[in-house]
């Protein structure tokens, strides 16, 4: 029952500017299914009002959730770049490399790096 975890889109970042992400990893009670997604907001001072946010949504949807880790995205629209870096004080580093992948599938056109600089 449910929806499908396929409804659940991968990436859900500002259109712009630089803001903090966090990586989370959806799972179904039991195991079995499971998928990373991205999320970032300038909206969210701190990592963990994008996990409050995001958590109750996906627990609607039948999921459990765990954050993997934060950083920060630095989104240039206009040039198509994303830039992956930085970490997360509570959550710790995000697998930025994992990151960059999941942003691969959202942004085909764009030219997508990471780093473990903090700025």
């Amino acid at each position: 029952g449910g929806p499908a975890m396929a409804a659940v889109r991968d990436v859900e970042i500002d259109p712009e500017g630089t803001f903090k992400y966090i990586l989370v990893r959806l799972q179904r009670p039991g195991g079995g299914e499971q998928r990373d997604i991205v999320r970032g907001t300038k909206a969210a001072e701190f990592h963990n009002h994008i996990f409050e946010k995001v958590n109750p949504e996906m627990e609607k949807l039948g999921y459990e959730c765990k954050c993997l880790g934060g950083g920060k995205i630095d989104h240039n629209s206009k040039d198509k770049k994303i830039r992956v870096f930085g970490l997360s004080t509570g959550y710790g580093k995000a697998d930025h490399s994992v990151t960059v992948e999941i942003l691969k599938k959202a942004y085909t056109d764009y030219e997508i790096t990471w780093s473990d600089d903090k700025k």
